[in-house]
């Protein structure tokens, strides 16, 4: 006789009877029937509980009054799931009793036993209507043995074995899901989890640093001011920087992860402060606080356009999923935010005296919202589709706006030392915080970056990288090595372990796991 009581493993929590059952379920879902049956046979414990065979029993043979009677008796067990089996059950009877050309059965069913169940009434209403597609048809009858109700009554007990409570039946695929459920939480408690890797079963999962970025690997140091700006390419295969030497820098991320500088972009009067790629990567926004906007070609590094004139300034812009039409914002109200495409036409416009100014913006990847952040502490987002617009307001000035590349999240900084991320959707009420870094009173920018948008990466005043696991509000890497203030973080999107830093010290890091090759300059 089978103990039901004893129990496994060094905690006791594991009942011996429940644990070897879910194991000849995972036998017989995996096709390994003998082994299932041989295991049933040996231990003593049966994959289907006696409730369930005497169900299986009573359906099997056609016995729907038992079926239903059995049904009440154990109602205690079945609790809310009791209706919708006896409905299942029902409703495999009454198409039963049209075969065999039972109309008057069929319908007394539905009528007296049916109706009086506590289910969606749409299902009510489907069965009858099938029963009227049935009446229109001339159907030879069909035997009880016939295989074909044969299969339908089996179809039956496997819906109503997804359906039953346990004990008196296993959920289905309850093994994987168990181990499922523990190589989820290895992930959720790994702090520095980055990989795609398949997670082996042998061991309890748990990455290294060596992750994420934490070393410098190369150092930039093609520009002769302070660096604002970075922004690596769609597919990870550039990274654009500027500057207040006037000038923005394409370089060119070659296979050994070494970055080479491919273009330097001239043109500009003033300092470049904002930088964006188009989705496709083959045009690049520059603008500035004080400056025009200009519209590059990334394979010959030439300027394609100038829009506007000296009067218009825009502070930054983002690019729709199309790569034809963009959005630009301006710290001027009368200039707003627009939508132009890349001909110089401005498709749609917000402005007015009473537009405040706008300090950043960005477009979701999906193209399907707007989100700007206006001087200096409301974050608007409009949906494109709809115009329908929310409003959130932070309690203290908003420096930069950044989007994860899911369309899901985004994350701004304040000049109260705090990272906050809200979901796009508005289901939240409160934001997400993260601290540690120092900002007081310059824009610094920061990034989600690594497997899965796991990570959030922001410069700091105090000259050091910072990096956050998105469960965490404390960092897990502070990364030094800049000597000033670090503007701006970028992590590149098809390359989890690189990411980039620009800083008022003039260079742009570069950094990579611990275990990467010893550091390179390029002058």
């Amino acid at each position: 006789m089978e103990n039901h009581c004893e129990v496994l493993g060094t905690e006791g929590l594991i009942r011996r009877h429940e644990f070897v059952r879910i194991i000849i379920q995972c036998l017989y879902s995996l096709g390994y029937t003998n082994s299932a049956a041989c295991l049933e046979s040996e231990s003593g414990i049966s994959y289907k509980s006696n409730e369930f065979k005497l169900l299986e029993s009573f359906i099997l043979n056609g016995n729907w009054d038992d079926s239903i009677e059995y049904l009440n008796s154990i109602k205690d067990v079945l609790g809310e799931t009791r209706e919708s089996a006896m409905f299942l059950v029902f409703r495999q009877c009454v198409m039963e009793y049209l075969n065999c050309g039972e109309d008057e059965l069929a319908l007394a069913v539905l009528r007296k036993q049916v109706s009086a169940l506590d289910v969606d009434k749409c299902k009510v209403h489907s069965l009858a209507m099938c029963m009227l597609s049935f009446k229109d048809r001339e159907l030879a009858v069909i035997d009880e043995n016939d295989a074909v109700v044969h299969d339908l009554r089996r179809k039956l007990l496997a819906d109503l074995e997804s359906l039953l409570p346990p004990p008196i039946s296993v959920p289905e695929a309850r093994l994987e899901r168990l181990v499922e459920s523990t190589v989820t939480a290895w992930v959720d408690s790994c702090m520095y989890h980055s990989s795609s890797n398949q997670i082996s079963l042998y061991e309890d999962h748990r990455c290294s640093r060596d992750q994420i970025p934490t070393r410098t690997t190369q150092i930039l140091t093609g520009h002769r001011n302070e660096v604002w700006f970075v922004q690596f390419s769609n597919n990870g295969e550039y990274l654009a920087s500027s500057s207040n030497d006037c000038t923005a820098i394409i370089w060119k991320v070659l296979e050994d992860g070494i970055l080479t500088l491919k273009h330097t972009l001239n043109g500009h009067q003033h300092a470049v402060s904002f930088v964006a790629w188009s989705p496709d990567d083959t045009k690049l926004l520059t603008c500035g606080n004080t400056e025009v906007l200009k519209l590059w070609d990334v394979e010959t590094g030439t300027c394609k356009r100038t829009f506007g004139n000296q009067g218009f300034v825009v502070s930054s812009c983002a690019w729709f999923p199309n790569s034809k039409q963009f959005a630009c914002g301006s710290s001027d109200p009368e200039k707003g935010v627009c939508m132009w495409d890349c001909d110089g036409n401005v498709i749609k416009s917000w402005r007015g005296m009473r537009m405040p100014k706008v300090v950043d913006l960005a477009v979701t990847p999906d193209g399907e919202y707007l989100i700007s952040v206006f001087m200096d502490k409301e974050i608007r987002i409009l949906h494109m589709g709809t115009n329908a617009e929310r409003v959130i307001s932070e309690e203290h000035p908003i420096t930069s706006l950044s989007v994860s590349g899911d369309s899901k999240f985004f994350i701004v900084n304040l000049n109260s030392q705090e990272i906050h991320m809200w979901d796009v959707d508005g289901k939240w009420d409160k934001p997400s915080r993260f601290k540690g870094h120092k900002q007081h009173k310059y824009v610094i920018r920061s990034c989600f970056g690594g497997l899965n948008n796991t990570f959030i990466a922001s410069g700091s005043e105090n000259s050091q990288v910072y990096i956050w696991n998105r469960r965490n509000p404390t960092p897990i890497e502070v990364l030094s090595g800049h000597s000033m203030t670090v503007n701006c973080v970028s992590w590149n999107p098809k390359i989890p372990q690189m990411l980039a830093s620009a800083s008022d010290d003039y260079t742009i890091r570069i950094w990579g796991p611990g275990f990467q090759k010893k550091e390179g300059q390029v002058e």
